[in-house]
């Protein structure tokens, strides 16, 4: 009798699996379609500083901060004074008096000098967000601590301002905007402070995160952004100003009511928008090798809302540009005591670049990511440089290559990856093509590039370069190997 073997199912299902886990090993591979463009690139990556006591001129890592700050060479450089440390951020911290005002920059204007030398040649986007407090209704008076250097979480109570015209607020705005773009100005009581300043603010934000800080809705938002614009527009006209700059962009409606023309004074002109993004671990117990799912997955929600948001806005106000300008990540706030991986910061410099490559594609502006300079007490998972000896990680390193490779004007092309982790995108530039690479996994992988002619370079930020600039290598091949978390870029040289 003849014999009939029977695979047992489960087996042949798993053997199925494998060959064809298998097939795509062994042809794992991109290909670039570079007469097909897809999309022109308007994307600009750049940061944002938030000032806080580790930027002072004391600092041991004011000098490295800074040098990283201008060798960067970024424009729409974000500049925050931020209401944890209301000594830096406000400029008038009580109100005034009929005999006395108490206008003091002295904490401010150090930073600012070296945030505008650092800058220079670039454009800026200014905010000064924190509205002295006393300028709203509170229960009591907030007293804050003498030391300018110690952190003050509650500096940011109230929901409404004392005044409901708003000319104090404005009148404040205008005296600060004064200080620094045209050499002083005229207090309270008449009298003049000259400062010496005549800088060039490009752009201005007004408020930050208006929808955490004081929780207010997106009317009463709204009629505060057309006060300061008109005040602020009569001091320095040629500023634009962006608006909302929300934490979360969950609700529609404030969308929908700020990019309403109908919704602001008529004098007013929407120039901008922006809002925010950060990644954070699902739960406290994740290991960093978990990190990336998460992450990823957070990014590609919030991708969608951007979508979505962009339709809200081509519908309303099609003229109005958009920052988004704080993508970064976060373990938690003040992170003491924290350990973090030297792998955390190449994850979250990979999680940056697949957002700006998206945000490129979807039709963004600009990509900002967060934040310089953060340490234990203030977010040190956000930071670009280490707190302990002045240099910059791999976050400010993966900025720093896509800024030097990539920008305003590139052409995106057809391009096809069957590489598992791998997000792979050909760009015509202006100095020719290239290919960026991105590994959103921990582990190394393997896969053949397009065909190619000699002199081609690879330059790339992974778990092997520390706090390294950027490793230029040779290709004398199309086989590459990505390390994890690595942020590459193929430059073919023509």
């Amino acid at each position: 009798m003849k014999k009939i073997y029977f695979f047992n199912p489960i087996k042949k299902t798993f053997a199925v699996a494998l060959l064809i886990m298998l097939c795509q090993y062994l042809t794992a591979q991109i290909t670039i379609d570079w007469n097909n463009t897809t999309t022109e690139s308007k994307t600009t990556p750049t940061l944002q500083v938030v000032v806080n006591p580790m930027l002072l001129r004391n600092s041991p890592i004011h000098e490295g901060s800074f040098n990283a700050l201008k060798e960067l060479g970024a424009d729409y450089v974000r500049f925050v004074p931020w209401f944890p440390y209301p000594h830096m951020a406000v400029a008038e911290l009580s109100p005034p008096t009929n005999k006395e005002t108490y206008w003091n920059f002295s904490h401010i204007d150090p930073i600012v000098e070296d945030f505008m030398n650092a800058t220079k040649g670039h454009s800026v986007v200014m905010n000064f967000s924190t509205i002295p407090v006393w300028m709203f209704k509170t229960e009591k008076p907030v007293n804050i601590p003498n030391d300018p250097n110690k952190v003050f979480w509650p500096y940011n109570e109230g929901r409404e301002l004392r005044d409901s015209s708003l000319k104090e607020l404005t009148d404040y705005y205008v005296r600060l905007m004064s200080w620094y773009t045209k050499g002083g100005f005229t207090d309270e009581l008449g009298k003049f402070h000259q400062s010496g300043y005549n800088y060039k603010f490009q752009y201005w934000e007004v408020l930050n995160e208006p929808d955490l800080e004081h929780n207010i809705s997106p009317e009463y938002y709204t009629k505060i952004y057309d006060a300061i614009v008109l005040a602020l527009k009569e001091v320095s006209p040629e500023t634009k100003f962006i608006g909302i700059s929300l934490a979360l962009e969950h609700d529609p409606h404030w969308f929908e009511y700020f990019l309403n023309p109908e919704n602001h004074k008529p004098e007013v002109s929407l120039e901008g928008i922006s809002y925010h993004f950060y990644g954070e671990p699902d739960n406290r117990s994740q290991s960093l090798n978990t990190y990336q799912y998460s992450f990823f997955n957070q990014a590609n929600g919030f991708l969608d809302r951007v979508r979505y948001i962009e339709n809200i806005r081509k519908r309303l106000s099609p003229h109005v540009f958009t920052t988004i300008n704080e993508i970064g990540n976060i373990l938690s706030r003040d992170g003491v005591n924290e350990t973090i991986p030297n792998a955390y910061w190449n994850l979250s410099g990979s999680m940056y670049a697949y957002i700006f490559l998206e945000l490129a594609k979807i039709g963004i502006d600009v990509a900002g990511e967060s934040q310089l300079v953060g340490y234990p007490t203030q977010f040190p998972s956000v930071s670009m440089m280490n707190w302990e000896n002045g240099k910059p990680n791999a976050r400010f390193w993966v900025l720093k290559l896509l800024k030097d490779n990539f920008g305003k004007g590139d052409k995106l092309v057809s391009t096809h990856s069957n590489v598992p982790g791998v997000v792979a995108q050909g760009i015509l530039t202006s100095n020719g093509r290239k290919i960026l690479l991105i590994n959103k996994e921990q582990k190394d992988t393997q896969f053949q590039l397009p065909s190619f002619t000699s002199n081609i370079s690879i330059s790339y930020v992974d778990t092997t370069t520390g706090e390294n600039p950027p490793v230029k290598k040779h290709l004398t091949g199309n086989t590459i190997k990505l390390g994890g978390f690595s942020v590459a870029v193929v430059d073919f040289g023509n």
